[in-house]
């Protein structure tokens, strides 16, 4: 009978063995199919689940110049995966009751000007205060104080009236951590380190440096005519902001979401407030907690969030009904890290594998014709102010369209345009486009704009898919 029980073990042992070896295969040939196809040149990746990391590895490189491998110690920038640390920050001021969720900012802010006086703590954590992103005369190559960066929010008009609506907003998370250092007496990235990184041995997170030797740095990369080139050179004190800049690994990313599944840094009230749809004034709710993007695929729950920052992208996607999460480093600014995300976790679990959208009947070629037109012009760098409403040509020039254009150019020779979803809201028509380019190969640019009845562009978003 021993041998029998032993035998049936080694057999249950084997399949499971096979098993695992057959999702690893999988997960490297996913990974690196992507990687060719996006030109990236690293990715860092871990998955965990039931609370364990079943996987971590590193892919290509961390240095392109020095031919530097990517290995799960190599560190990489947040981006605004970095707000869920603001967030949390401000959850353990909330706990300790020395700030309120409903209080208004201006009671911190002494000096606040009129139109912020209905805008409230909450409000910022769920980008809903109507504070939009860096204004246009922001200078990402400036030493900025924090006072200086203050007086420079201050001075950018809201794009709407608190709670009115959503719209992500850097202004918002920027100013958060301005309010913690004014309620705690610490600079947001000293809080960081002493109330979450030491105590759960998040040992290479940190406030980004240039200047400190940090072993296993990454370097950060953007396309440019499809050529890999360095990114772009942002000042220091830009590089410390609350809207995401820090320095993580996986294994810190690891510590982190095993800390999400307890009550060590956070009440579990706390949690479930911050994974709780934004409110809005009307009494619609929008799917964004405090630092993290809420939603569901095939009817499983996710609550994850990406970052993008200077040659760098980052994803985590966190499945709580099947107690796993993927999080991916990559070091390239134009590379989809949503699909590497979600591309692993339907590796793992099949029912997290999103349908495939299918286009439909395009009843208004004009508009697609106007949209194709639109995308053309931004890719050469001659799009116009008098295609947007005043207030989407305010948020988008000359900055972001810009970089708009710079991406859409390291696409190449534009292929094809489908009409994937209309609808209508506030009295705007909303397109979504699946576009394809030629040198983007299988992968899609997915275009979502706004248009109102007089046909002026009131948003545009442009997403790799």
């Amino acid at each position: 009978m021993k041998k029998v029980f032993v035998l049936i073990l080694f057999v249950l042992y084997s399949v499971s063995g096979f098993a695992q070896d057959a999702t690893v295969t999988k997960v490297d040939e996913f990974i690196r199919a992507e990687m060719q196809k996006q030109k990236i040149p690293g990715v860092s990746l871990a998955v965990i689940k039931d609370g364990q990391i079943v996987y971590v590895k590193g892919y290509g490189f961390s240095n392109v110049e020095h031919q530097v491998p990517v290995k799960p110690e190599t560190v990489f920038q947040s981006g605004s995966i970095g707000k869920q640390f603001t967030a949390a920050a401000v959850m353990m001021l909330v706990e300790e009751g020395k700030i309120n969720l409903e209080d208004k900012i201006s009671k911190y802010f002494a000096d606040a000007p009129e139109t912020w006086k209905n805008i409230t703590i909450r409000h910022l954590l769920t980008h809903t205060s109507g504070m939009g992103d860096y204004p246009r005369d922001f200078d990402l190559r400036a030493d900025y104080t924090e006072n200086e960066l203050y007086k420079k929010i201050k001075l950018a008009p809201l794009t709407f009236q608190p709670g009115e609506k959503w719209a992500y907003s850097n202004l918002g998370f920027v100013t958060l951590g301005i309010l913690i250092n004014k309620v705690s007496g610490k600079f947001y990235g000293d809080f960081l380190q002493e109330r979450i990184f030491k105590p759960l041995g998040m040992t290479t997170a940190r406030i980004i440096n240039e200047a400190d030797i940090i072993p296993n740095r990454a370097s950060g990369y953007r396309l440019v005519k499809g050529e890999i080139k360095n990114q772009e050179w942002v000042s220091p004190s830009v590089n410390t902001t609350a809207d995401g800049a820090l320095y993580l690994t996986v294994f810190d990313m690891a510590k982190w979401d095993a800390a999400l599944n307890g009550d060590k840094l956070l009440k579990k009230t706390s949690l479930e407030q911050s994974w709780t749809p934004a409110k809005l004034n009307d009494g619609k709710t929008f799917g964004y907690g405090f630092g993290w993007m809420l939603g569901e695929v095939n009817g499983h729950r996710i609550i994850e969030h990406g970052g993008a920052w200077q040659g760098f992208k980052a994803m985590i996607s966190r499945f709580p009904d099947d107690k796993l999460t993927v999080i991916v480093f990559a070091n390239l600014i134009n590379a989809n890290e949503k699909k590497l995300a979600h591309g692993v976790a339907a590796i793992y679990n099949s029912a997290l594998a999103a349908p495939v959208a299918k286009a439909i009947e395009d009843k208004e070629p004009k508009v697609t014709a106007f949209v194709k037109d639109f995308l053309q012009k931004t890719a050469a760098g001659q799009v116009s102010q008098e295609m947007f409403t005043t207030e989407a040509a305010a948020a988008l020039f000359p900055d972001r369209i810009k970089q708009a254009g710079e991406n859409l150019k390291s696409l190449g020779i534009f292929a094809d345009i489908q009409l994937m979803e209309r609808t209508e809201k506030d009295d705007k028509r909303i397109y979504r486009y699946r576009v394809n380019y030629r040198n983007f190969q299988d992968n899609f640019l997915m275009v979502t704009i706004g248009l109102t009845k007089d046909d002026k562009i009131a948003g545009v978003q442009l997403r790799p898919e």
